[in-house]
């Protein structure tokens, strides 16, 4: 079955948006495997497992050699992407910041295999289903979370600030935030109001962590939507179909990076082709699908929201 966004619409972790969460995580158990000193994901193949996509839970278990199925760009990716990403919250947990907000959780397992200072507390954010469902699949593991793990079962296009607040965030206290592999996927004036929002919930010391692309060059969208459309037949004949390129949102947007850097935060980052470098990983040889130039980006609030 093919899925295409529409306003409203939503999903499980097995259709439309949501079964990208679950091939990003398929990808982190290949390149745990692969690296597991990048990356140390011991949750992201039974996750994949318990889903129930038989392509992707034959890749995430080795049973499927990735070959063709599972780009190289991907897997090394999800390497230099894990380690930013895991580097940017234990060092905010080393600076003191005990909240910590990850939006549109997915799969992501950090509550879990991440090792979190004592009292802190760690929100994730996502649709109802999604979060029950990785609620339910960890405990049935026997999984514990390592820090004091809350759920805020809400669609990032609704209020999703009211339900972190009934799930116990406190604006007051400085935050770590993520916005990790979800920008592409909404609207653009979507993505400024998420950005707005965290900056509004933040006091001065929140740190923040996202993906800042630079807008495409006339072409450069065509190819990327030929490119996952090539990935969505190789996997249709593995029996799934994921539509990739329905699922993101195209068109002009404000850089991420440049829009937070205007509100207040003072950030820092690398490009992916950077970080391949930095961990000795092998320089894209195809970029059809503008990795090089994404940008992963973190930095501190140093005034007061707003």
């Amino acid at each position: 079955m093919t899925f295409s966004r529409q306003d409203g619409d939503t999903w499980d972790l097995a259709s439309s948006v949501g079964a990208t969460a679950t091939a990003a995580a398929a990808a982190r158990a290949i390149a745990t495997r692969e690296d597991p000193s990048l990356i140390d994901d011991p949750f992201a193949e039974p996750l994949v497992r318990a889903v129930g996509i038989e392509l992707l839970t034959r890749l995430a278990g080795g049973e499927e050699p990735p070959g063709d199925l599972v780009e190289r760009v991907a897997i090394d990716g999800a390497k230099v992407r894990a380690k930013f990403y895991d580097d940017f919250f234990l060092a905010a947990a080393d600076a003191g910041i005990t909240q910590a907000v990850i939006l549109a959780s997915g799969l992501d397992s950090r509550a879990y295999r991440l090792a979190w200072p004592a009292g802190t507390v760690v929100f994730e954010v996502d649709q109802p289903e999604v979060v029950e469902f990785k609620t339910r699949a960890l405990a049935a593991f026997g999984a514990e979370p390592t820090a004091e793990r809350k759920v805020a079962a809400a669609d990032l296009r609704d209020d999703w600030p009211a339900a972190l607040r009934d799930a116990g965030f406190d604006p007051a206290v400085p935050t770590a935030w993520s916005a990790e592999g979800l920008l592409g996927y909404l609207p653009p004036e979507a993505q400024d109001s998420l950005l707005d929002t965290i900056t509004e919930l933040s006091a001065p010391g929140s740190r923040v962590a996202t993906e800042s692309r630079p807008n495409p060059r006339p072409g450069e969208e065509d190819e990327t939507k030929e490119r996952l459309d090539h990935i969505s037949e190789r996997w249709r004949a593995g029996g799934f179909d994921p539509g990739m390129a329905k699922l993101r949102y195209y068109g002009e947007r404000n850089e991420a990076g440049p829009y937070l850097a205007a509100r207040g935060w003072v950030l820092s980052g690398a490009t992916v082709r950077e970080l391949l470098a930095e961990h000795g990983l092998p320089p894209l040889e195809d970029d059809a699908l503008r990795m090089a130039g994404l940008r992963y980006v973190s930095g501190v609030l140093t005034g007061s929201a707003g």
